[in-house]
């Protein structure tokens, strides 16, 4: 059954809108059409959910499969977390706005050692058991018939080590999801029909490769994990599965999102062998996507999406050897239109002319290098395959095309690292200063993230582990010397997180207990970062009760440093490398034994060759299970044509009265300019641009509309590059606008007049006033008409307004007054009639107000005549809801 959200999702919430499931690519199956219902629970707030690559391409793959449907549902903020808690109102998925608990699956994203505290937060939201034994029952599993749904995780953290986690989760999906997911859906679809109970229907999805059902599993003595049954597998294997660049194109959010953009896939694993690197070892093999369906990929969702920017994605964007080819071909594509190409961190050994064509341009964008040591010798015991000569090559390329500031990642506390090696740090700062310098140019100025390398599992480094003091002591080297470097801006990562995430990471399954007390004592991922020392509290306290303080102290002194305990480079130094870990029953392709041999490789600052390109490392990937490396050969570069440059000229205004109703009137201001941007690139209209250093559209809203106020009377006026008819105008921008922004009228300006904005001078409104809940009732209409009366007699009504700067001003609202009258029912606007249809009618009325609506600030808003009106009534009253029916010029 749907959930009623009006009483929730309320302008007093922050950012309502995300909450809607209304964007562009949402999509609404049929509920009773659907035998398997899947949510994709994101366990982060909206804007970094809806940006996620593999949340949309798993979305858009669910979506596409018959008989079944997928919603999603992403971690509340705070104040709709109160909301729902205090309503008792279940957490639901924003499509359906049903809840949690009537779908048969739930799938959390688990790529953050810490993040699991959210995930019991959501699931607590919902309703839900927090673990598989409580949610276990009797007979046949039907979440109709009340069962709870199937709740699983998937994402890097699932994959690399599940253990700590496995208390939550019926299972794990491990690796890729494109295929898996699919056929889990079908296991789940014959399981429900043939009414199999909870643990036959796991038993079921145990066989299927890539699904690991942890209550079928024990943690042994040892440490070691193993079946408690011999039916299912003693390793569970990790899925691969190629690129799927056409699922990219998918949800475009009305709000901004962290990731606001189209993002392609370009490349997927990576075969660089950097030691400390979880995703290269958890990703293998490398897979390139074919040119040509890059480009066309591209070239589609620019114009489906209305995005002014794209992303191509991989681990290592430079190892995909198409990269200038392709980005130079879609930079030519895309050359007259205002689009801007980002990469993520990039290899700076491979950063040449071609890849600064690229995503230079007007709006050039940041630019991120990982060098990760700062000496020669650290980078060939991590294996980062990085000289001095290509770093500094491919900083001067950047500064010479045109970047003023690059930003550089580094890691304290790898293997061998002396403090030589951290102080190495600061001086290829000094050296990068010096090297870098161009007459008539200031010297480039850099960002330095400052990392504590945290032991991953699944890589050679998993058996070593730096104390916290350690990393303090090295934190402070570094500090002192940054001091004397001028145009660095350096920022450290807080030792305690990392100490928690290696803790976590690297722990087994007495660890769920830990997590649990942790999310009841108030940790949340965002509590890092709002009240570090209270959520740092959280963790100590729940690894106290648990009687883990022990372990934890091993790893916030140093378990052990790989190269101190060294006594031969030629010898693998104590622990026994062979004893059993948390994670050795997850089959990820890469041997132990090749993990240890890599280990004594970097003793002896030995590096491997990238088996994308150079001979195979054996690793022990390739294969059946895994496949093989897939690297396409480069195409011919293009000849780049030139960078966009904005067209400015004005040859035509056209001035459009719109309207804003049902769900977009929770879209703010610069939402809703978004919005139109979109819809007119989407529509390929010719709109003309600002010029200077950031071109942007010319599209001009009148007036910004209140937060949660409808309205059918907007006006925004939209300069164009060249004349068009208005009504083939209107036709194609409303086919991209959604129903909610209704279009009534278009009009041609003179193109070098005042604007909209500039010509308003008034504004016509109606308000559903409601007095408070302990009033007396009204004596209608007598008192309502008596009050607006008071209020039209006045000559002064003075007000209190606070400026931006803090200064207390009096205005007088009657002079801004113009109209106030008492509305009758038949004269409601069509919102304004439903919210007075389920309001006290002895407590609420309407009313239709003129006031001023100037863009120098002289304005009579909505709660200006709310305070008017308590003023005269001498009782406290609300706003239900607010209504603009004109703009007046």
């Amino acid at each position: 059954m749907a959930i009623a959200l009006e009483q929730l999702l309320t302008p007093d919430i922050a950012r309502p809108a995300r909450y809607l499931g209304n964007e562009l690519g949402a999509v609404h199956k049929p509920w009773s059409n659907a035998d398997i219902r899947w949510v994709l629970t994101y366990p982060e707030v909206y804007e970094v959910g809806a940006s996620n690559l593999g949340h949309i391409i798993l979305y858009s793959i669910l979506n596409a499969q018959p008989r079944q449907l997928c919603d999603r549902a992403y971690l509340p903020s705070p104040d709709l977390a109160a909301k729902l808690k205090e309503s008792h109102t279940p957490l639901f998925a924003v499509e359906s706005r049903r809840s949690l608990t009537d779908f048969d699956i739930l799938g959390f994203s688990l790529s953050y050692e810490l993040g699991a505290t959210n995930i019991l937060e959501m699931l607590n939201l919902a309703q839900i058991p927090l673990t598989w034994q409580e949610r276990q029952q009797s007979g046949v599993w039907n979440v109709e018939q009340g069962s709870f749904p199937l709740i699983f995780a998937g994402g890097q953290t699932a994959t690399s080590n599940p253990e700590p986690y496995a208390d939550f989760f019926d299972f794990i999906a491990l690796g890729d999801g494109e295929e898996l997911l699919p056929e889990i859906g079908l296991v789940l679809q014959e399981g429900k029909a043939q009414a199999l109970s909870r643990e036959e229907l796991l038993l079921d999805l145990a066989q299927v490769p890539g699904v690991y059902v942890p209550q079928f599993y024990e943690m042994a003595a040892d440490g070691a994990v193993r079946p408690l049954r011999p039916d299912v597998p003693e390793r569970v294997l990790r899925r691969v599965a190629a690129p799927m660049p056409a699922y990219s194109i998918g949800l475009v959010p009305y709000v901004e999102t962290v990731h606001d953009r189209l993002v392609v896939e370009i490349r997927r694993g990576c075969t660089r062998g950097c030691r400390f690197c979880q995703p290269g070892m958890l990703t293998r093999p490398a897979r390139d996507v074919a040119p040509e369906q890059v480009i066309e990929t591209i070239e589609q969702g620019m114009r489906a999406t209305g995005y002014n920017e794209f992303s191509l994605l991989s681990l290592s964007c430079s190892d995909y050897l198409a990269l200038p080819a392709v980005g130079l071909e879609i930079k030519n594509r895309l050359k007259d239109e205002n689009i801007s190409l980002s990469l993520p961190s990039q290899r700076v050994d491979r950063f040449d002319e071609n890849i600064a064509n690229i995503i230079g341009g007007t709006r050039k964008g940041g630019l991120t290098f990982a060098p990760e040591a700062g000496t020669q010798r650290l980078r060939d015991i991590i294996n980062k395959g990085l000289t001095n000569e290509e770093l500094l090559r491919g900083v001067k390329t950047a500064y010479e095309q045109g970047w003023d500031r690059v930003k550089l990642y580094f890691m304290i506390g790898l293997p061998g690292e002396t403090d030589a090696d951290v102080l190495g740090i600061a001086e290829t700062m000094r050296w990068l200063q010096r090297e870098c310098r161009l007459k008539g140019r200031k010297p480039l100025g850099f960002n330095v993230t400052i990392s504590n390398f945290t032991p991953k599992p699944h890589t050679p480094f998993q058996w070593h582990s730096v104390s916290t003091a350690e990393f303090e002591r090295k934190q402070r080297l570094l500090q002192q010397e940054f001091r004397t470097i001028r145009g660095v801006k350096a920022n450290f990562t807080d030792v305690r997180i990392s100490a928690m995430e290696d803790f976590v990471g690297r722990g087994d399954r007495r660890l769920g207990a830990v997590v649990r007390r942790a999310w009841e004592l108030g940790a949340r991922e965002d509590s890092w970062w709002e009240s570090l020392e209270r959520a740092f509290g959280a963790w100590t306290e729940a690894i106290a009760e648990a009687g883990l303080t022990w372990k934890y102290r091993q790893v916030e002194s140093g378990e052990w440093n790989l190269f101190d305990s060294a006594a031969d480079a030629s010898e693998l130094p104590a622990p026994d490398y062979s004893a059993p870990l948390p994670w050795d029953h997850i089959d990820t392709g890469i041997s132990k034994t090749w993990l240890q041999e890599d280990l004594r490789r970097a003793l002896e600052a030995s590096t491997i060759p990238d088996c994308s390109f150079d001979g195979c490392s054996h690793c022990g990937v390739c294969g059946a299970d895994f496949g093989h490396n897939v690297v396409v050969p480069p195409p011919p570069i293009p000849q780049f044509q030139h960078h966009f440059t904005p067209e400015t000229h004005r040859a035509q205004r056209l001035r459009v009265r719109y309207g804003k109703l049902g769900s977009m009137a929770l879209i703010g201001h610069l939402d809703l300019l978004r919005l139109f941007d979109r819809a007119i690139r989407r529509a390929a209209l010719p709109i003309a641009y600002t010029g200077g250093f950031h071109p942007s559209p010319r599209i001009m809203v009148a007036s910004a509309l209140p937060l949660g106020s409808t309205s059918t009377g907007e006006v925004v006026d939209f300069d164009l590059t060249r004349i068009l008819e208005p009504a083939e105008f209107l036709e194609k921008l409303s086919a991209q606008l959604p129903p909610d922004v209704p279009l009534y009228g278009v009009e041609a300006i003179a193109p070098d007049g005042p604007t909209a904005t500039q010509q308003l001078d008034q504004a016509e409104y109606t308000l559903a006033i409601a007095l408070s809940a302990d009033a007396p009732p009204m004596l209608l209409p007598q008192q309502p008409a008596q009050w607006l009366q008071e209020i039209l007699t006045a000559r002064e009504l003075w007000y209190d307004q606070t400026t931006k700067s803090g200064k207390v001003q009096q205005i007088n609202l009657r002079d801004r007054l113009s109209e106030l009258d008492l509305l009758p029912p038949e004269r409601y606007p069509a919102s304004i009639a439903a919210v007075l249809k389920e309001a006290d009618p002895n407590q609420a009325f309407a009313v239709r107000y003129v006031g001023s609506c100037r863009n120098d600030g002289t304005l009579l808003r909505p709660e200006h005549l709310l305070h008017l009106l308590e003023q005269a009534s001498q009782q406290p009253m609300q706003i239900l809801h607010s209504h603009r029916d004109r703009l007046m010029f």
